[in-house]
């Protein structure tokens, strides 16, 4: 039976990742985006690292980066998994075949069709086997605005079969402990993505909320 990966973003203390792993999170986000208020530095990225237990997967998380900043900042810390969350084109995915890449999507219910098979396409002509994820985000929203996903317009188009073709599925945008488990019975992601959900106060993650969403999600798939 398929299990539901969860992944905790905008980590940038090194004991909410060491809470978010003992939570039972496969993933951390570490978001290098210097207007975004979940801003990790480098020295902070680097605790983190050093302390982060085996087994779970970290990840880089760019917004319109340039490709030497995102190369300098993964090289350095060695991270293998990065994730684009602005306006990156497939040719720049292209250009980052040595990781794996996972891409935002914008949700609004107007245009979700024609990107998602804008994107197929581009999968198949530039050939982007690295391209592993998408992740839906809210239309019109930053990421960790805790403002939820058109839950609906996502549901739909998985039932016309709209995301075959295209890499795994990962769900994001205002999911909290308290919504989650629905959207995983209903829609069957890959993986959940949460950061403002969890959190105590903003940019601090809450351990008990962190473990009331792992155990949503663990609860929907049995």
């Amino acid at each position: 039976m398929h299990r539901t990966r969860i992944k905790i973003d905008g980590i940038g203390h090194v004991e909410d990742a060491q809470e978010a792993a003992r939570a039972g999170a496969d993933a951390v986000g570490m978001i290098f985006h210097p207007p975004a208020p979940r801003n990790v530095s480098m020295p902070r990225a680097t605790e983190i690292l050093a302390d982060l237990p085996p087994f779970i997967t970290p990840v880089g998380v760019f917004v319109d980066s340039d490709l030497g900043r995102i190369r300098e900042i993964a090289g350095s810390l060695g991270l293998r998994h990065v994730q684009l969350h602005g306006h990156e084109s497939p040719e720049i995915i292209a250009q980052l075949r040595d990781f794996t890449v996972i891409k935002a999507v914008r949700v609004y219910a107007d245009t979700l069709s024609a990107e998602l098979d804008s994107w197929r396409k581009a999968i198949i002509r530039l050939k982007l086997t690295h391209l592993q994820g998408i992740v839906l985000e809210t239309g019109g929203a930053p990421g960790g605005s805790g403002v939820p996903n058109d839950w609906e317009t996502i549901r739909r188009h998985r039932q016309r079969g709209d995301f075959v073709g295209l890499p795994h599925l990962i769900c994001a945008g205002g999911l909290t402990p308290e919504s989650v488990a629905s959207v995983v019975r209903d829609i069957r992601p890959w993986a959940v993505d949460v950061s403002s959900g969890v959190e105590s106060t903003p940019g601090r993650k809450s351990i008990e909320k962190i473990r009331a969403f792992v155990g949503a999600v663990v609860g929907a798939d049995e």
